[in-house]
C-alpha cells in the first residue's frame, strides 16, 4: 500500500465511524476481524459481535473522530494513527477530548485487525455532575466502562 492508499483508508475509516452508522463502520472490517478497544473485554472476532458492540456504542456517545499523525508500521499493511475524538452523551451539554491511538492491520483492503488505546478515565467528566452526588456519577461511570 503507498502512503496515498493508507491517507485515503484512514479517511474513510473515519468518515465511517463520524457517521455512527453501524453498517458503513462494520463495511470497513473483515469477516474474521480482531478488534478491541478498552471496553470490550478482550477481542471481538467475528462480524455479528462486533455489530452489536458498535449498535450500543454508537447509541451510547456522540462522537466526532480527527486525525492526528499516521505512521506506516513495519508488518505490510499496517498503521497506526493518533486521533482525537470530541465526546459526549446524546443530547449533553458536557463534551470532552479524548487523544489516543489505533493499530490497524489491512488484508484484501478490509481492517482484519483494529487495536485502540485511549485512558478510558478521559470520560469521567461525562459523568460526575450526572447526578447529585459525584461518587454516584463515578460508580455509574464504573458501572458501564465494566459492563
Amino acid at each position: 500500500m503507498t502512503d496515498a492508499d493508507i491517507q485515503k483508508m484512514i479517511d474513510e475509516f473515519l468518515q465511517a465511524w463520524n457517521s455512527r452508522d453501524v453498517d458503513m463502520v462494520a463495511s470497513c472490517y473483515s469477516e474474521n476481524l480482531v478488534y478491541r478497544d478498552p471496553n470490550t473485554r478482550g477481542e471481538i472476532t467475528d462480524q455479528p459481535s462486533f455489530r452489536r458492540y458498535l449498535k450500543k456504542l454508537l447509541s451510547s456517545w456522540e462522537m466526532t473522530w480527527h486525525e492526528k499523525e499516521a505512521f506506516r508500521a513495519q508488518k505490510p499493511g499496517a498503521w497506526t494513527f493518533l486521533w482525537r475524538a470530541d465526546i459526549r452523551k446524546p443530547g449533553g451539554d458536557v463534551k470532552v477530548v479524548v487523544n489516543g491511538m489505533d493499530l490497524v492491520v489491512i488484508e484484501n483492503g478490509l481492517i482484519a485487525r483494529n487495536e485502540v488505546y485511549f485512558d478510558r478515565l478521559a470520560l469521567a467528566p461525562l459523568f460526575v455532575g450526572k447526578t447529585e452526588a459525584k461518587d454516584e456519577g463515578i460508580s455509574d461511570f464504573l458501572k458501564l466502562m465494566d459492563g
